[in-house]
Parts: structure tokens; C-alpha cells; sequence
């Protein structure tokens, strides 16, 4: 709303280590670190912060004036934050909920092109009913939340800024609190008070699908954008804090979101106590000190515990040792990851100093009761509530909520003008040149002479989505067009701009087809990830367009025309392109520059006149890998070895560190996997156990569930509750399976002869096919039939594994699987199974094997 580094072995690989002559350092004081071996729960680790904002005794009586007056009803619907397609203003005027959000790819009216006046009249309607005292007696504003993360990137025509892993390569404080300022602004026009931003998350491992949330892998940069984002949206304390300009900040994810392991999106951090501090929390030293209001509780576990359910952090850490006193709010349904929760129900969450659940979906009526029910039975105190309304209060009276005009009428409310200002898309321009970093610059090719003749290609030069990345009008920032970015500039239209204002010539092919008698004296080719947010975006190494080299194919293509070609690519993290760095004169790391790629030409491209118009000043924040291996690999690790090191960054009439040899071994014939279990005595993260029909699926909760097709129950095989039992009962389809919140990179183990194991057992002979299969994440399934070989051994435990080329051969994406397993049938059929595991190198020994295609 990301560990231990694994190197990868240097072979025959010239240049294989470019360091900087000078890393970006924003001078910030870090804390010292322990020398001690660091123990959990040492709570002398973690400071009491000089936090700018002091309490005020008068803000305090009103709060304690306006909660005397508040039934417990009233005070747990301050902490039930619902989202915008699951509750009607008339919700609100009932319930009086404490604020509420809208997700990514969530509009007014459910309206992807919903105007500024749809976006100002939701808000203005929640709050004139959150405001009526006719229903429940009183009258509490609520507030509005969204996820502004590099500019209002829910709202069509807004100024969309590179994402924050490029703006970490900028290392420029006092731009991202211009940035800030002005994406607070853009919110404020559209009657929205509270963003949840900045993210802090320093991390440590670039599979990671949210890394370019991440402004670097150090932490100094990070602790000093923090405070720099949350002045700039907020405003200074004692100066313009709060007012009409700004909005209410979130600091996110704590904690550890950053340093998972492997890089999986909500899941595991091992770091000790005292690493958790000196990287993690160093974005909230700088982000609480400058007075941000709220805090977002992370997915991820750390030491084996739910966030969202760990009090030691969220309270003892957090709130009495550290000192915040504004609130806690949870992401988008955490606390029913918590151990013992579900969605509608979570006492522990509450307890754990959790102030303001997130609960979308419709799961917020039922939260709601149970809370309230928990609250009289005592499960939670009557002072853990009392706690979190006070929190929410305060923060709602520094924000002069109970003061300021409805949402329609404030200052700037309306002020449509502002959004996509040119002054706003000026600053963002310059966020664009400031973050681009040059790799390689063979012969000075760059910059180029604006009245040449220009070919650019790459699917990524007119693609105005693609270089915005995720979290871009949409959540995953796929399926928009140029023309739902109104104002903004594609890469392309930057240069042809540039050009043809020099009298040269630029086309688009992108291809990389040209007519034979207009050669062109130089390609730019603009090529790079798809857009993605959050595990969407997680990967099993960093190879680019593994088992796909089609941009490398027309980089070549065009290198052996004599074409000197510029690779400009769009990424949201380091990756491994050493063969597209082979093929290419110069290279430009461009990140996700949002919608002013025509910033991109401006560094580009000389004057008219041949002067530098601007040049690189772009210095890498995420340490560059020297193998797709190499996934973690940060400065001042002991064995640091990085293909291009944290700092590095040419400018102009630099000589290229890099050769053109580089090995393009990307050693997946080395790679050394170890069997995945998926299920191993239990359900192995981030899996999850469903059951289903054709009509339905649901999340096992409990250990005997059912639906109209079966009923799944746990039984105890060798040790408790180590298996399975599925009884379907023939009336119809049903299926059990494991899925994960975000699909998985599963393309190591398809490349690798393996095959997918279970330990199962039939009852009774099976009259109807019994499929095992696996599914992806764009509605793509494969299965085979194991009836046949379940039937040759009934009542007897037995292991079938099939060749993952039966499912491939079905077109299957290994490269974005959700569902690893299920099993499904129509028949009747008692089922009972255990361990389940991907073997590396056993598919010529499967049960049932198949050709490759």
C-alpha cells in the first residue's frame, strides 16, 4: 500500500568490477553500530527520536473532551478504514468510519477516467456524512488515503515523477521535497488529505518486485529522503505544517520490508535486532523526526512473526521507546496474515499496537462486530482502544481536520489547473535528467548531435505506460495507453522534438526496420521491463528477457549494420544485461521516468550549437550485478563484486569503464537448485491451501473445510496433522490446490529437468479422470490425467511426479505461476496426500514424463 550476498563467479569477465571514483553520500548521521552479536528484543538498540512536533496540551483536552462523548461503537469505527468499492456514503453516514482509501486501479464511480470534480465530489459526500450527527449522535471527520507514490498516479492528467529508485540515483534532498510539495498539492486539488508515502524500504536483494520503491540500498540515502518527502508533504513543522498545501504523510512499510529473503514480496526477514535497525529503520529516524503522522505496518515477518501481529515492534519499539505518537495503520488486509486472524477478525493485531485496520472487500462489516464483541469480552482492553482513538484524534486535530472547509472547499480544491502544471512537469523534467545513469559511453558517442538522422525503436520509445512502470493510473500500471496520460510525453516524442527543432530527422520503427536508402546515423532504442507493483514484480534471478532475447536480438541486428546504437532502458532495478551491454555503444540506465520522457532527450542531445545541454549527473544507489545470480550485492558487503559498483556514473568525455567483451555466460547450467517444498508436514510460505469449484475458491482457515464439491480435512500421517484427506463427493467439479498472494518465478526449476512430486494415496478405485496441475497468472492452466496411475496402486501410499514439460508444453508461464499444485476432479474419490516438492533433474525419472516441445 525484499540478504545473504550470493556472488556470482567472475569468468573471463574484463572490467567485471567498475568501481566509482566517487559514491553518493548524503552526509547524515547513521547510528553506530553494536559490536555486540545482536539478541531480539534488545530495546537499548533502538533511540529515543528528537521528533519535531511536541504534544499540545489544549489538542490534548480536546481529544479527551470529544472521547468522553464517544460510545465504543463510535471509537472502533475510527479504526476500521474500509476502501471506496466496498462501502456507500450511506455506510458512512451509519458507521462514521475513521477514513477509508482507494486502492490501486480504484476510481470514483468505479471510472478509470473519473474527472477531478468525480474524485472532489466522493470526497466532499464521505465527508459531509461522516460529519451528519443525525444517525449516530456525533460528528468526526474521516479522512481520505492513497497511494501517491511518485506523483497522484491515480488520477488521469497528473505529473507522474520517476519512480524512487531513480530518484535515489539523483541523491537530491531538496528535489524530492519540491517533488513531494507538489504531489501534495495535485492530491489536495482533488480533496484527498492523507497519502501513503513516502516508502522507506532500504533494500537488500533487487529480485524483489517492489525495489523500485526503494530509493537505494543505503540506508543514509534513504533516512535523508525520508525526512526531505515527509517535509514536503506535510510542510515543516512551525512553518507551513498541515496547512491547505499539504497532506498527512505515511512512513512505510515497518518493518524489514526490504530485506526479505530471496527478495519475496510479504515474506520472511532474519536480520538480528541490530541490522533491522541499522538498515531498515533508518528511512523512520529520518521520516518521525521530521513529524510524519502516520506509520503503515509492513506484510513481511520478521524472526518468524507477522508485523501486523508483533507488538514488541509496533509498540514497544515504535511508539514508547522511539516515541511516535501519531498512528499505525495497517496494508491492505495484514492482519489477517497474522497467525490465529482471519480478514474479519483480529484481536492480535489490535493488541499489537495496530491503531487503523485496513480491511477492503466487504470483510469490514464482520471486522467491525468482532472487534467491537472482542472489546466487551475483554480480548482487547478498553485502553488498547481508548490508545488508538486518542492516536487517531491527535492526528486528525494537528491536521486541522475539524477546522478546515469540506473537502469541495478547501484552498486548493478544484484548482484543476494545478494538475499536470507545467511548473509541475518542469520539476519532474528535471527529476528525468537528474536520475539517468550512464554505463557506458564507447568513443564519446554521447551526446549526440541533435541534427542527425535518429532511428528509435524498442517497444519502450512511444510507450508512455511502460516508462511510467506500476503504481500508474493502474495498480500493476498495465493496460493504459499514451492517451490516458493527457500532457505527458513518451521517450519518442522527446526526441522527434529535439530533432526536428534542429533540422534533423527522427522516425520510429520499432522494429528496427529502416528504408535502405535513409540509413540512419545513429539507433536509440528504448527496451525494458514491463510494467509491475509489488510481488507481481518478484523474480527468481535477474536476467534480462531470460529464454526471450528479442531486444538483444535487435540491438544486433542493428550493431551489424554498422549502426552505432544507444540503449536506453527502463527498469525497476539493476538486472543482468551483459550481452545487451555487449551490443550496445552507449547505455543509459533510465529507471521508470514517468510521464516526462522528454527529459531523456534533453540529456541526450547537445544544443544546437554543440554545447552539453545537460549532462549526466545520475550516480547509481542499487550496486549493479556482475550474474543473474547475483541478486544480492550491496555496498560495503565483506565480498563486495559487482558488475558496476554503488556510485558509478559517467558524464560526458568520461572514458567507458566497461568493455565490450563481457561474459555473456548468465551460468544457469551452474545454477545449484535445492528441491522447493511446497508442502512439507505444512503448507511452505508463501503458499496458501485453497479449495474450490467451478464457481467458487476459498482460503483453508480451518482444519476441516468444505464446499458443495468436498470436504478437505488434516489427518496425521506420520506426525501431527502432516497430510491431507480430500473427499469429493461427485456432484460436480472440485479442486484443491495451493496459490500465493503474487505469482512466482518458477522458470529455474522448468529449465531444469525437474519435476513435480506428490506423496498420495487413493481409497477407493477412481472412476473419473483426476487432474493434477499447475496454473498461472493470466488465466493459463495445464493438467494431467494420474487416475490411471493412482488406480495401480489403491489403498498404498505411493509417489507420482510428472515432468514440468508436460505442463510447459501446454503453455504454461513458468515465469509467473500462482497455483504450483491442485488436483481436481468431477468424480467421487477420496484423496489423501502429503509431501509435496519440485525436484530439480527428476523429470526423466517421473511417473509421467513428455518430450520437450
Amino acid at each position: 500500500m525484499g540478504l545473504s550476498a550470493c556472488s556470482g563467479e567472475n569468468k573471463d569477465m574484463p572490467m567485471a568490477s567498475v568501481k566509482a571514483d566517487k559514491q553518493p553520500v548524503v552526509e547524515v548521521e547513521v547510528a553506530a553500530k553494536n559490536n555486540d552479536v545482536a539478541t531480539v528484543n534488545n530495546i537499548d538498540i533502538w533511540p529515543k527520536l528528537a521528533i519535531s512536533l511536541a504534544k499540545d496540551a489544549e489538542l490534548e483536552q480536546r481529544t479527551s473532551s470529544l472521547m468522553e462523548k464517544m460510545t465504543l461503537e463510535q471509537k472502533i469505527a475510527q479504526m476500521i478504514q474500509p476502501e471506496i468499492r466496498d462501502i456507500t456514503v450511506e455506510d458512512m453516514r451509519k458507521y462514521g468510519f475513521g477514513s477509508y482509501l482507494n486502492g490501486g486501479g480504484a476510481y470514483p464511480n468505479d471510472d478509470k477516467h473519473a474527472t477531478p470534480a468525480d474524485w472532489i465530489k466522493l470526497a466532499e459526500d464521505m465527508y459531509q456524512a461522516s460529519m451528519d450527527d443525525s444517525v449516530d449522535g456525533i460528528a468526526i471527520p474521516t479522512m481520505w488515503g492513497t497511494d501517491a507514490v511518485h506523483g497522484h498516479n491515480n488520477v488521469i492528467g497528473a505529473t507522474l515523477f520517476p519512480h524512487n529508485i531513480g530518484l535515489g540515483a539523483a541523491n537530491n534532498p531538496d528535489l524530492i521535497r519540491d517533488i513531494a510539495a507538489i504531489t501534495a498539492k495535485e492530491v489536495m486539488v482533488t480533496g484527498i488529505d492523507w497519502v501513503f508515502a513516502p516508502t522507506v524500504a532500504v533494500v537488500r536483494d533487487d529480485r524483489w518486485g517492489r525495489t523500485y520503491e526503494g530509493y537505494s540500498e543505503d540506508p543514509r540515502i534513504v533516512k535523508a529522503y525520508s525526512h526531505s518527502i515527509v517535509e514536503g508533504l506535510q510542510g515543516k513543522v512551525g512553518d507551513d505544517f498541515l496547512s491547505d498545501q499539504h497532506v498527512i504523510s505515511t512512513v512505510k512499510h515497518f518493518l524489514g520490508d526490504g530485506g526479505t529473503e530471496k527478495g519475496i514480496d510479504q515474506g520472511q526477514n532474519l536480520d538480528s535486532e541490530q541490522d533491522l535497525f541499522d538498515i531498515h529503520a533508518q528511512g523512520y529516524v529520518g521520516g518521525l523526526t521530521a513529524g510524519a503522522q502516520t506509520v503503515m505496518a509492513s506484510f513481511n515477518s520478521w524472526q518468524g512473526k507477522k508485523i501486523h501481529g508483533e507488538k514488541y515492534l509496533l509498540n514497544d519499539v515504535l511508539k514508547d521507546k522511539m516515541g511516535f505518537d501519531g498512528f499505525v495503520v495497517g496494508d491492505w488486509n495484514g492482519h489477517g496474515q497474522v497467525d490465529g486472524c482471519t480478514n474479519e477478525s483480529c484481536a492480535q493485531a489490535a493488541n499489537a499496537g495496530l491503531d487503523v485496520f485496513m480491511v477492503p472487500t466487504s470483510a469490514w462489516k464482520p471486522l467491525y462486530e468482532n472487534t467491537i464483541a472482542q472489546v466487551k469480552d475483554g480480548e482487547i482492553s478498553q485502553a488498547r482502544v481508548d490508545d488508538a482513538v486518542r492516536r487517531i484524534l491527535r492526528v486528525k486535530f494537528r491536521a486541522g481536520l475539524f477546522e478546515k472547509p469540506s473537502p469541495a472547499n478547501r484552498a486548493i480544491s478544484g484548482k484543476t489547473e494545478l494538475i499536470g502544471a507545467k511548473a509541475h512537469r518542469d520539476v519532474a523534467r528535471q527529476a528525468v535528467r537528474e536520475s539517468l545513469v550512464l554505463l557506458k559511453n564507447n568513443a564519446n558517442i554521447l551526446p549526440l548531435a541533435p541534427n542527425s538522422k535518429v532511428l528509435v525503436a524498442g517497444d519502450a520509445a512511444d510507450n508512455i505506460g511502460k516508462q511510467s512502470g506500476g503504481w500508474s493510473i493502474t495498480w500493476q500500471g498495465t493496460d493504459n495507453l499514451n492517451e490516458d496520460f493527457p500532457g505527458a510525453t513518451s521517450i519518442f516524442a522527446g526526441i522527434e522534438q529535439t530533432v526536428d527543432a534542429a533540422g534533423g530527422q527522427a522516425w520510429l520503427s520499432v522494429d528496427g526496420q529502416f528504408d535502405a536508402t535513409n540509413k540512419p546515423d545513429v539507433a536509440i532504442v528504448v527496451f525494458g521491463e514491463e510494467p509491475y507493483a509489488e510481488g507481481n514484480g518478484d523474480i527468481d534471478n535477474l536476467e534480462y528477457q531470460r529464454g526471450d532475447k528479442r531486444d538483444l536480438a535487435l540491438l544486433q541486428s542493428l550493431k551489424s549494420q554498422g549502426i552505432p546504437v544507444v540503449s536506453v532502458f527502463i527498469s525497476g532495478r539493476p538486472m543482468w544485461v551483459n550481452p545487451e551491454l555487449n551490443a550496445s555503444d552507449a547505455f543509459v540506465a533510465a529507471w521508470l521516468p514517468g510521464t516526462e520522457g522528454d527529459g531523456v532527450a534533453q540529456v541526450l542531445f547537445t544544443e544546437i550549437d554543440g554545447k552539453v545541454n545537460a549532462d549526466f549527473a545520475g550516480k547509481l544507489s542499487f550496486s549493479w550485478p556482475t550474474t543473474p545470480q547475483q541478486t544480492s550485492v550491496n555496498v560495503n558487503d565483506e565480498d563486495y563484486q559487482p558488475l558496476f559498483a554503488y556510485g558509478y556514473g559517467l558524464k560526458y568525455g568520461e572514458k567507458s569503464q566497461v568493455s565490450d567483451t563481457l561474459s555473456e555466460d548468465n551460468f544457469a547450467s551452474d545454477a545449484k537448485l535445492e528441491t522447493l517444498a511446497l508442502f512439507e508436514r505444512a503448507v511452505k510460505a508463501p503458499w496458501k491451501l485453497i479449495i474450490g469449484t467451478e464457481t467458487s475458491m476459498e482460503t483453508v482457515s480451518s482444519s476441516i473445510q468444505k464446499n458443495d464439491a468436498l470436504t478437505l480435512r488434516t489427518f496425521d500421517k506420520a506426525v501431527q496433522e502432516d497430510a491431507r484427506l480430500v473427499n469429493f463427493n461427485g456432484t460436480g467439479m472440485g479442486f484443491v490446490g495451493l496459490i500465493s498472494n503474487f505469482p512466482r518465478d518458477l522458470r529455474a526449476y522448468s529449465n531444469s529437468n525437474a519435476a513435480l512430486s506428490v506423496l498420495i494415496k487413493t481409497t477407493n478405485k477412481v472412476e473419473k479422470p483426476v487432474m493434477l496441475g499447475v496454473a498461472c497468472d493470466r488465466d493459463c492452466r495445464a493438467d494431467v490425467d494420474i487416475a490411471g496411475a493412482l488406480n495401480e496402486s489403491v489403498g498404498t501410499w505411493q509417489t507420482i511426479s510428472v515432468d514440468l514439460k508436460c505442463f510447459a508444453n501446454q503453455q504454461v508461464e513458468f515465469g509467473n505461476i500462482n497455483t504450483p499444485f491442485y488436483i481436481a476432479t468431477e468424480g467421487k474419490a477420496e484423496i489423501n496426500f502429503s509431501d509435496l516438492l519440485i525436484v530439480p533433474n527428476a523429470a526423466n525419472d517421473a511417473t509421467i514424463t513428455c518430450p520437450a516441445p
